[in-house]
């Protein structure tokens, strides 16, 4: 097990998503692009299947009619998931998904948004606050600016949470070419790397 600010695990964390939605992918004006940042977490999904590690899905607004669901190329990576709806911008202060969280059994929470100044900032904060240890997926979020996005990884790093990519954290969670997971490992590694030059390539 990682000791506070060490290297992480698989067997100790769990991942959280938050609104993937498509409002949010609209009007995404940071630094990493929407195609990228669904690859991205399509990618964190397949990793946490793959070393077994629970995760919690939230969206806002769609039970009200304000917001559509989850996209279609996310949800569709976790079919039997129950996607926790909410009215609140802060997530944490949701009951249902503060019991989702809780029920991992889990201390250490990797979170993923959009956006990354509201409902990434506003849960990770508030997670830290009560006992939790959080990494954000920097290539897994977008603002709504530049200026928001950046602001808002520095207001986060400034309370603890530690940023991370998507290829790092996975490299991270399995860390040994012959452990267990490796052979997991390889199989998302190889379906990702294609993806991304793909997505190079149509620029």
């Amino acid at each position: 097990m990682s000791k506070v600010n060490g290297i992480w695990t698989s067997e100790e964390v769990a991942l959280v998503l938050i609104d993937y939605q498509e409002e949010m992918f609209t009007n995404v004006k940071s630094e990493t692009t929407a195609d990228e940042i669904e690859l991205n977490v399509r990618f964190l999904i397949r990793a946490a299947k793959a070393f077994n590690i629970p995760v919690v899905l939230s969206s806002v607004g769609v039970e009200m009619g304000v917001n559509r669901p989850t996209r279609a190329s996310i949800r569709n990576e976790l079919p039997e998931l129950e996607v926790i709806d909410r009215s609140s911008m802060d997530a944490w202060e949701d009951r249902s998904f503060r019991a989702a969280v809780e029920k991992t059994g889990r201390k250490k929470l990797i979170f993923a948004a959009l956006y990354t100044e509201i409902c990434l900032a506003f849960p990770v904060v508030d997670a830290i606050r009560d006992g939790y240890e959080a990494m954000f997926v920097v290539d897994a979020v977008g603002g709504m600016s530049q200026l928001a996005h950046r602001t808002a990884v520095e207001r986060l790093t400034a309370a603890g949470a530690i940023p991370n990519t998507s290829l790092a954290l996975i490299t991270e969670l399995f860390r040994d070419w012959k452990s267990p997971l490796a052979n997991k490992a390889r199989d998302v590694i190889k379906w990702y790397l294609p993806e991304v030059q793909k997505l190079a390539a149509s620029r």
